[in-house]
């Protein structure tokens, strides 16, 4: 039986099943900190990648934002082959490691920044999935970068997928963090319970929504009522920071925190827009001191990878 999420060390994490992953997470109540980065733009510490910087400030799941599983690259790693990429980076920072993966067909992209260009290996493809896997990746999310144009009606067809392709043994999360250029799925139409429904029934295993106030109408009742939904349907949640108020002061933080974990959400996210690839440090352990104490926040911190 695994132990809850907080208490775990990296050799926890080695034996982990799928199924001892979200049992581990569901045990926490409402403690767990996901911190996302983007790991191909130049890290902030020299030789040391966002990943650990984010590990190291008290992130318990990391999530690398626009990683190509065809070309796997993360900026600040020790030299090491395409396809130990995801696993040094666990062995490094002794966390579980999930992708983004964007279900949005060639041609079909929306009107985008072009730091946000996608590539082929960012495309959720059951190609894609099944690369994840071999990579040894714990969990991938279905989501949109902004103006990408992934559709609720998408992410539920590509569930389908990779339920029947990687669903025994990797995480599947899904949901979005702001419109990603879908102005039909702005606001509180980003999710409905209706969405949810659909999601689980397709095989999500995490419901994903923003966190109360963060996107327009997004309240602290609202979240609370499709996380309650979420939960009825077995289906865990994560409540997102995804609209660069991860580069906010910390009392905002604070607060949004608080907000999420009232409105009873599973994990916590902070997003890789705080300083470009990366939530302002600060931030990160604020966030966790906000929901878990000092305690758990500074045992998080410490832990050595070799336990």
């Amino acid at each position: 039986m695994p132990k809850r999420l907080l208490d775990c060390c990296a050799s926890d994490f080695r034996s982990f099943t799928k199924s001892d992953l979200l049992e581990s997470i569901q045990k926490s109540e409402g403690r767990v900190i996901a911190c996302e980065t983007i790991g191909t733009v130049q890290p902030l510490l020299g030789n040391v990648t966002k990943a650990e910087f984010a590990a190291s400030m008290g992130a318990d799941i990391l999530l690398l934002n626009m990683f190509d599983v065809q070309h796997p690259v993360i900026r600040g790693l020790p030299e090491t082959e395409p396809e130990n990429v995801v696993r040094m980076l666990k062995k490094m920072t002794g966390r579980p490691i999930g992708i983004n993966l964007e279900p949005v067909a060639e041609g079909e992209e929306g009107e985008t920044d072009p730091i946000w260009k996608m590539s082929a290996g960012r495309r959720a493809t059951v190609e894609n999935a099944l690369r994840a896997k071999e990579l040894g990746v714990d969990f991938i999310l279905l989501t949109g970068n902004p103006g990408m144009g992934v559709s609720n009606p998408a992410i539920i067809e590509t569930l389908r997928k990779f339920k029947a392709a990687v669903g025994d043994s990797i995480v599947l999360a899904a949901g979005k963090m702001h419109a990603a250029g879908v102005l039909t799925e702005a606001a509180e139409s980003i999710l409905t319970e209706a969405d949810i429904a659909d999601f689980t029934a397709a095989g999500a295993d995490i419901i994903l929504l923003p966190a109360p106030g963060t996107v327009p109408g997004i309240t602290m009742e609202y979240a609370r009522t499709l996380i309650s939904c979420a939960h009825r349907h077995g289906a865990l949640t994560i409540t997102a920071i995804g609209t660069s108020q991860e580069g906010a002061d910390t009392d905002t933080i604070r607060r949004i925190a608080l907000m999420c974990k009232m409105a009873g959400t599973d994990i916590h996210h902070i997003g890789d827009t705080g300083y470009t690839g990366m939530a302002l440090a600060e931030n990160i352990m604020a966030y966790s001191i906000a929901v878990r104490g000092i305690r758990h926040t500074y045992h998080r911190m410490a832990i050595s990878v070799e336990r």
